[in-house]
């Protein structure tokens, strides 16, 4: 239950009607460049020694002073029904 040849050669020809030639050439010649770009973008990643991350700033919390007063806030939820 294979495509046979004949059955390859009727599908293009009724691609090629329904989109016609000059849309089926852009959409190759489309195509053909980003594959290229894609390609192009995969040497140039390979050439590059990856840069180790730079080191995180350090982290300052908010009222984490000695001298801040510490407060609780006891918060009730309601739950919907």
């Amino acid at each position: 239950m294979g495509l046979s040849t004949t059955h390859l050669i009727i599908f293009l020809i009724i691609i090629v009607v329904i989109f016609g030639t000059k849309k089926l050439r852009n959409i190759g010649t489309d195509l053909g460049s980003a594959v290229k770009g894609f390609k192009d973008g995969m040497r140039d990643g390979a050439d590059k020694p990856a840069e180790p991350p730079a080191p995180a700033a350090p982290v300052q919390q908010v009222g984490a002073t000695p001298s801040a007063v510490k407060e609780t806030i006891d918060v009730e939820t309601k739950t919907k029904a």
